[in-house]
């Protein structure tokens, strides 16, 4: 967001800067030191007014393509490819780390890092996942009430923190825009149900944050 008000207080040398090429000056401080000049009495000529415009264009086009490449590093780039190497994906990581705690997701994670001959991320991930699911717990039990019923439940953040904590590592060690095959979901299941059934019998001790956790012991009762 571009404050006008300051700009104002620049000189106009100060605010021609703005208005050279090659300048790293968002595009909206560009229009606003051109508007400020403009009412300062500055004549502009139809060629510096189309350089201006065609300025503040390339720029515009410039942020789009960095937003762009951003969401394109974050994004499964799935492919049918046969000669593509098979990863669990991103999403399948994700939801089984909120609804099953974070071990089944780094479990998931690391088996994708060996498969890239990443093996001090595949390391790291493994003992992140179970300090992280260990940090929660202690965390939560220490510190907050869980008798709250406010959609702002801090529990519910503490956990995600864990899962994005897995989406960044895989983001950071898995070379940018990886074209690869969707491994089969038999595994992350198994490792799923394995890790409901241990919900199932320690959901009050180790998962009573995990909302998976709380219908389970509801449907014990």
């Amino acid at each position: 967001m571009v404050n006008k008000n300051v700009l104002r207080k620049f000189s106009n040398k100060e605010l021609e800067a703005y208005l050279k090429e090659g300048n790293r000056f968002v595009p909206e401080a560009v229009q606003t030191a051109f508007e400020i000049l403009e009412e300062r009495g500055r004549i502009f000529s139809e060629m510096e007014k189309t350089a201006v415009q065609q300025l503040i264009q390339h720029k515009e086009e410039e942020e789009e393509a960095k937003r762009s490449e951003e969401i394109e590093t974050w994004k499964d780039h799935i492919t049918e490819d046969p000669e593509a190497v098979r990863l669990y994906s991103r999403m399948t990581i994700f939801v089984s780390s909120v609804l099953f705690s974070t071990i089944p997701g780094a479990i998931l994670l690391t088996l994708n890092l060996i498969k890239l001959k990443k093996f001090f991320p595949a390391i790291f991930t493994l003992a992140f996942g179970f300090l992280v699911f260990m940090f929660q717990r202690y965390v939560l039990l220490s510190h907050f009430d869980f008798g709250t019923t406010s959609r702002y439940s801090p529990e519910i953040g503490v956990v995600a923190i864990g899962a994005l904590g897995l989406l960044v590592i895989s983001v950071l060690a898995t070379p940018k825009k990886l074209p690869y095959r969707a491994e089969s979901y038999i595994f992350p299941v198994l490792l799923c149900a394995g890790t409901a059934v241990v919900m199932y019998f320690y959901s009050q001790e180790w998962f009573s944050y995990y909302p998976l956790a709380r219908v389970i012991y509801l449907f014990r009762q």
